[in-house]
């Protein structure tokens, strides 16, 4: 069998993208879009969000770690999934 792969390094929190900035995840856990169970979301796809801002939360050895905006937009487009597992770096939201 091949040697697995070098493990990559976490990409950037922000990285501008074809459609906007992409917010991506700092680390691997399960994304939570709102603070509880039955609680609003954080963000929507149309909301205004400023640099700093929460926008989810990852779950990460029981641990919750609040997710903030690298910067100012409008969320175009979630691509993170409520309750799912993410991995470092991944895209969670696009602003623009």
């Amino acid at each position: 069998p091949a040697p697995a792969p070098a493990a990559k390094p976490a990409a950037p929190a922000a990285a501008p993208s074809p459609g906007g900035i992409e917010v991506r995840s700092p680390m691997s856990g399960t994304f939570y879009a709102a603070a509880a169970p039955g609680e609003p979301n954080f963000v929507k796809v149309g909301d205004m969000v400023k640099k700093g801002q929460t926008v989810g939360i990852i779950e990460a050895m029981k641990l919750m770690n609040e997710i903030e905006a690298e910067a100012s937009g409008e969320v175009v487009k979630i691509m993170a999934e409520n309750g799912k597992p993410i991995n470092a770096g991944q895209p969670l939201m696009i602003l623009k």
